[in-house]
């Protein structure tokens, strides 16, 4: 990865280098290629969530959220809410009690474990979820417009082997303690 990429000069003459500003020439490509992907997962982050805001008045934390139950028309349990997203149970309990009171979602009793809730959306809260993510769709098809389908398939593909070796990474990490 040369230093010079087109790319690297019209994000530069932008001022809008981010995580990138961070590399300098000498930088190996790994290293460059990991602040690209940082400053890209970013700049997109930045406008969904800006997105959500001003269009739904909600925020990335909560469509996450209503996402994963609208995958899960039974709801799921708290705490298999809690893995999926990556956040910790007190995220999701506040979250959870915030929704319930707006009717966006309900939390019942599990019927095979006391200690457990299960959550689910609401009529309202699936009604409401399916227009945001019909929008949230849109944008991302908009933001990703500059890739045509074969590199997007490309870029997945890779991002998907490294992923597995992560895995395998964290899995071997986890023998050796």
């Amino acid at each position: 990865m040369k230093r010079d990429d087109a790319s690297h000069a019209v994000l530069s003459e932008a001022q809008e280098l981010g995580h990138e500003n961070r590399a300098s020439s000498g930088d190996h490509a790994t290293l460059k290629l990991w602040l690209r992907m940082l400053a890209s997962t970013t700049q997109i982050e930045a406008q969904i969530r800006k997105r959500l805001r001003e269009r739904f008045g909600i925020s990335l934390a909560r469509f996450d959220y209503m996402a994963q139950l609208f995958r899960y028309k039974d709801g799921l349990k708290m705490r298999v809410l809690s893995r999926y997203l990556m956040v910790t149970g007190g995220n999701v309990t506040g979250l959870t009690d915030e929704l319930e009171r707006e009717g966006v979602v309900v939390r019942e009793g599990s019927p095979d474990d006391r200690r457990a809730w299960i959550v689910r959306l609401t009529p309202k809260g699936r009604r409401s979820f399916e227009a945001m993510a019909q929008e949230h769709e849109e944008w991302l098809l908009e933001l990703f417009a500059g890739l045509d389908a074969k590199a997007v398939q490309q870029v997945y593909a890779h991002l998907g082997a490294l992923r597995v070796r992560l895995v395998q990474h964290d899995q071997t990490a986890e023998e050796k303690t």
